[in-house]
């Protein structure tokens, strides 16, 4: 679970859940691979993570999230890190919802 602490940061994130991973087609953040936001000034700062090292889609996942953080009012810079820990693990990290299109049960 994200913190949000600020409306900024709600805002952020209501407009960044449109980014989907274009290999599942479920929403980055419904599947838990955003891992913080801040925003700070002018600027929104994104941690995140891939599904794998190897996952081709990370660079384009990785602009649409800034894209998608720079259309929300009043922010003019973003910044998505990609970390690798902790590991993605859907199983902890994924939205029911997500687990239940992932086939995940538990």
């Amino acid at each position: 679970m994200i913190a949000i602490e600020t409306e900024k940061e709600k805002e952020v994130l209501e407009n960044i859940r449109l980014v989907e991973d274009p290999d599942i087609g479920i929403s980055l953040v419904e599947l838990g691979l955003v891992y913080a936001l801040k925003v700070e000034d002018k600027k929104a700062s994104i941690v995140m993570t891939l599904t794998s090292m190897a996952c081709p889609s990370g660079p384009q996942m990785k602009a649409e999230l800034e894209e998608h953080a720079l259309q929300v009012e009043g922010i003019e810079e973003a910044e998505v890190e990609v970390v690798w820990s902790p590991k993605w693990d859907p199983r902890e990290m994924a939205s029911e919802e997500a687990k239940m299109h992932l086939g995940i049960f538990d």
